[in-house]
């Protein structure tokens, strides 16, 4: 029996003034390898520098945004992750960050990173089949994509350290009503209800939008960046602990973790 090695890869389509940046990589629910994540890097790089593309739909092929990262690419003995262009676009909005506006789309499976880079965007049109959890704790880590401080802008206290703390999977009508996403359609739609929307922002003066979003990150910057300094500390609290061995072991053993605090 054959089997599928094609690797996965993150394509880009031009539409007319939109950039349409498709993950594809479905043999695996779309998890992320480092080389996915720089052609995701590269790729919203291109759209951010060419003044003829004004909008980017951010998207996934199949059933599933993505179940994360491909997780032993990243730190496994054979990891090929390499440290991030800070002269490129970060999907994470972490560094550098798009001046013009992007729509994600998400479906099925959005789990920890795809959620991270969903609120890294500017608008999201959900399928209804769309599932959110940020089970980072759930693994003895914690999430340092961005989910620490982008869960307060988009949905508040109480829903951002609700869904924080209890690591629980949401739908996407919960995601609505949150203000998580700003959209819901049936599966099937979401992306090109997102190209839609796409299209109806580039009929605006596309300097006037970017000086928007220009002018939005301005006001939020000095929060972000205080939070995004707070990364690598969280990162040396969680990562070395007897409690992420514990969370990772328990994944591979698919039990339920026992954490010490420690």
């Amino acid at each position: 029996m054959s089997t599928d090695t094609k690797p996965g890869e993150v394509t880009l389509r031009i539409d007319g003034r939109i950039a349409v940046i498709t993950v594809e990589n479905e043999a695996k629910k779309n998890s992320y390898s480092p080389e996915m994540m720089e052609q995701l890097s590269e790729h919203l790089t291109t759209f951010d520098d060419d003044d003829d593309l004004w909008v980017a739909v951010f998207c996934s092929a199949g059933k599933d945004t993505t179940a994360g990262l491909d997780m032993p690419k990243f730190f496994g003995p054979d990891a090929t992750a390499k440290p991030r262009d800070p002269d490129k676009v970060d999907p994470f909005g972490l560094g550098r960050r798009c001046r013009k506006p992007v729509i994600a789309v998400v479906q099925g499976l959005t789990f920890t990173v795809g959620i991270e880079m969903m609120l890294a965007a500017d608008i999201v049109v959900a399928a209804d089949t769309a599932r959110f959890q940020q089970l980072e704790s759930k693994r003895g880590i914690a999430p340092i994509g961005g989910a620490h401080f982008r869960y307060l802008t988009r949905t508040g206290w109480g829903n951002a350290m609700y869904h924080l703390f209890l690591c629980d999977q949401f739908d996407a009508d919960t995601a609505l009503r949150m203000g998580f996403v700003q959209e819901v359609v049936p599966f099937g739609q979401e992306i090109d209800r997102a190209i839609e929307l796409a299209r109806k922002i580039c009929t605006n003066a596309p300097l006037g939008i970017r000086a928007t979003k220009v002018g939005a990150m301005a006001f939020l910057d000095a929060a972000e960046q205080a939070a995004i300094a707070q990364i690598p500390v969280i990162r040396e609290q969680v990562m070395n602990s007897e409690d992420c061995k514990e969370g990772i072991q328990s994944f591979i053993e698919r039990r339920e973790a026992v954490f010490q605090a420690r």
